[in-house]
């Protein structure tokens, strides 16, 4: 749960700052992964072509 919901008071500048970092990392994070992920595929894709 948030400071803000708790004490009903509206977050902060920097609150509202490190909160929408923590999602831009989140973000970065995931597509980080996803690209690893479909430069696997591409690696299995090459050497399926190749093998067949």
């Amino acid at each position: 749960m948030r400071i803000a919901e708790i004490t009903n008071k509206p977050p902060t500048p920097e609150q509202t700052r490190i909160s929408n970092l923590k999602q831009q990392l989140k973000t970065a994070n995931l597509q980080n992964k996803q690209t690893k992920l479909n430069q696997q595929q591409a690696k299995l894709n090459q050497q399926r072509l190749k093998s067949s």
